[in-house]
């Protein structure tokens, strides 16, 4: 299992989703790809951070949060979902897919 650093603890305010894009090389056939992928990072408590996947589980597109309204929105065909990742409204057929986190001291681990 692969872990990458996403973030600092201290960086993150309290339950306030934060826009993290990661980047890592993958072995792409014989050459190195540079992939990013933009995550959610929320921190949840003291030293608790949950993460969820930007894509829309509609039809790929990225959501954003929007803070004036505390859900997720993405822009395509109008889905919504709240903080927890869950859908509130719109097409998406599932929640936002979530990602394993741990914290490390002061940095925020994400799964690979």
């Amino acid at each position: 299992v692969d872990w990458l650093a996403a973030s600092s603890l201290h960086d993150l305010p309290d339950n306030e989703p934060t826009a993290v894009t990661l980047s890592m090389m993958r072995l792409d056939g014989y050459r190195q790809a540079l992939e990013r992928r933009t995550i959610f990072l929320v921190k949840t408590g003291e030293s608790e951070v949950a993460a969820f996947d930007a894509t829309c589980t509609h039809l790929g597109c990225h959501v954003a949060w929007d803070r004036q309204g505390q859900v997720f929105r993405c822009p395509c065909h109008g889905g919504v979902f709240d903080r927890t990742g869950a859908v509130k409204d719109g097409p998406p057929p599932e929640p936002l897919v979530k990602i394993a986190t741990r914290v490390d001291g002061n940095r925020v681990m994400v799964q690979a």
